[in-house]
């Protein structure tokens, strides 16, 4: 790449503009024993934890550079890397300077949920190949120019759905499938995972010095913060996360969603909940409930973020040692059909009366499967292509959208809704004895009841309902403004 070429880069990616380039010089398949150099974007938890080991792991991938706005967290994990791999790492405060590097092939991105989508554009129109992390988007929309710029610059793109690459559930889908429980009358999501309040401040967080704050926010508000912990706890407000329902929901959703063989949004969808006895800075549910309409089945989802009874919130230990379960398990799927049901992640199979008649076994490889396929440059060898993930992320999208321009509603209300459908009714009567529990009185509005969204399953949009196209589309900050990249 000549520096005129690299200049070029570098100005239009500042400026938040569509890069028209070319393909990346390099051979187009790269041959078996060459090393692919990866850059690892988001040094968090996740980055560090499961994107540095997971390329670094193979053998013939070297993890050259990594990229964080938090000079804190670039600082000590360069000296943990060199600690551990026993070489140095390049880092960088802004993920542009890794997307302009040539010896970068791949990017492995654990940004934050409301990066995902201008960071993977701009490394696709880099000619950089990516595994993106779950959620795929922040906005449906979002998600499809996502999908637009992965197959316009031919890139290799896998999303971080990492479930599709374990062995156990891709035999327990294909056995299910081969119509061993019979056809399946419906699905039910749910995570319960313990998700106690994040506090609230009396003034703003005082952001430390070695941030980039500006880079942080990118393309959301800039806006102070009132939770005493910056990073993870950013997925619990819609400026910058997406709840639980989307961020843990969609590996439940995928799986669903792969087993009825849905590849589109639901027909329609309702969602139900709120966010109770949690004084904080937070404004995502705790407890929710999903009904996604689909032609095969329909899909029902919960979220249960408190333990199982109002009590149980006096100390951490009882919060998170009591938290509720769903036929035995905590966060998972069932898939029930007419000759018994399917349990996930623990890929056991029951029949009608309960025995278990089948289970399966073995672990995943995802981000292997991701390096085999950008050397083969197939993408059809990836198990989360980025459509794939996109679908998915954008179903979990439409629930939160019914969620956020809904209103408050009484039970009565509330019922008269759901209708008459026995696995929603079901649903909805868990949540009620869960909300008695925490002692909330459903009698009076204190619910918020979801809008009934019908959904143009072609155009991704939601039919005659303008405040809910704008969750669609979302907004963004200047300069860092997702593009529009016809597929």
């Amino acid at each position: 790449m000549s520096m005129h070429r690299r200049s070029f880069l570098k100005a239009a990616a500042a400026a938040g503009t569509v890069l028209s380039c070319p393909q990346v010089c390099r051979p187009s398949v790269l041959r078996a024993n060459e090393t692919v150099r990866a850059g690892v974007i988001g040094l968090g938890g996740r980055g560090w934890g499961a994107h540095v080991p997971g390329m670094e792991g193979q053998e013939t991938v070297d993890v050259v550079a990594l990229a964080d706005p938090d000079g804190n967290l670039r600082g000590s994990r360069a000296e943990a890397f060199a600690k551990q791999y026993g070489r140095k790492v390049d880092t960088y405060a802004d993920m542009r300077q890794v997307f302009d590097r040539d010896d970068v092939d791949v990017i492995s991105n654990a940004t934050q949920n409301y990066w995902h989508g201008l960071s993977t554009i701009w490394a696709c129109q880099a000619g950089k190949d990516v595994y993106v992390e779950k959620p795929l988007s922040h906005f449906i929309w979002e998600g499809r120019q996502m999908v637009g710029a992965a197959r316009k610059y031919a890139r290799i793109v896998q999303c971080g759905t990492q479930r599709r690459s374990q062995k156990g559930i891709i035999d327990a889908v294909a056995w299910l499938k081969a119509g061993n429980l019979g056809p399946i009358r419906y699905v039910t999501a749910f995570a319960n995972k313990a998700r106690p309040p994040i506090g609230k401040l009396d003034k703003p967080l005082e952001l430390p010095p070695e941030l980039d704050y500006d880079l942080w926010c990118g393309p959301a508000q800039k806006l102070p913060i009132y939770r005493p912990k910056l990073q993870y706890d950013c997925s619990f407000d819609w400026n910058t996360g997406d709840g639980e329902s989307c961020n843990q929901g969609v590996h439940e959703v995928d799986i669903a969603r792969w087993c009825l063989g849905e590849e589109k949004l639901p027909r329609r969808v309702i969602s139900i909940g709120g966010r109770f006895n949690a004084d904080d800075a937070a404004n995502v549910p705790n407890a929710q409930i999903i009904y996604y309409d689909f032609p095969t089945a329909p899909i029902l989802y919960e979220v249960h973020n408190l333990p199982t009874a109002k009590k149980h919130m006096a100390t951490t230990e009882a919060f998170r040692s009591n938290m509720p379960s769903f036929r035995g398990v905590g966060t998972g799927v069932a898939v029930d059909c007419e000759g018994g049901y399917l349990s996930f992640p623990n890929c056991v199979a029951y029949d009608k009366d309960g025995k278990k008649i089948a289970t399966f076994s073995g672990g995943e490889d995802h981000f292997e499967n991701f390096i085999a396929a950008v050397r083969s440059r197939k993408q059809e060898e990836l198990r989360a292509d980025i459509l794939v993930g996109h679908v998915s992320t954008a179903v979990t999208h439409t629930g939160n959208i019914s969620y956020r321009v809904g209103h408050q509603a009484t039970a009565v209300e509330i019922r008269k809704q759901i209708g008459d459908v026995p696995p929603f009714v079901e649903m909805y009567d868990r949540l009620l004895e869960h909300l008695a529990a925490h002692e909330i009185n459903v009698d009076q509005p204190t619910v918020t009841l979801g809008d009934w969204l019908e959904i143009d399953r072609e155009a991704e949009r939601i039919v005659d309902h303008d405040e809910a196209n704008k969750l669609v589309k979302g907004s963004y900050r200047e300069p860092y403004v997702v593009p529009e990249i016809p597929a």
